[in-house]
């Protein structure tokens, strides 16, 4: 529980310090790359995510066929669905940022 505060601190810091770094005089650079940073803050939470998701996902299907191994068909079927639509995230992410990012 700390460690999750000391994170959203940290997170509520950085977002406090974006205006004093918009005072800039080039400010078609400054956008620029602020959008590039951005796009990678923004791949790689979607990539943790993604990957924290599908390993919740496998261990879960894991845990059921060790208690149920006659269901073995239902469990495969949904963990490839629902492994399909946490990938998925990271794919529309990627997506965004390539037409996004110039």
């Amino acid at each position: 529980m700390r460690t999750m505060q000391n994170v959203f601190m940290t997170l509520s810091v950085l977002c406090m310090a974006i205006p004093a770094m918009a005072q800039s005089t080039g400010a078609a650079d400054t956008h620029a790359s602020m959008v590039a940073i951005a796009a990678g803050i923004s791949m790689a939470i979607a990539s943790g995510l993604c990957g924290l998701g599908q390993g919740r996902a496998v261990a879960s299907s894991t845990e059921a066929l060790a208690r149920n191994p006659g269901a073995r068909p239902g469990i495969f079927l949904f963990l490839v669905l629902g492994l399909a639509f946490i990938e998925s995230l990271a794919l529309f992410t990627f997506a965004i940022i390539l037409f996004k990012v110039k």
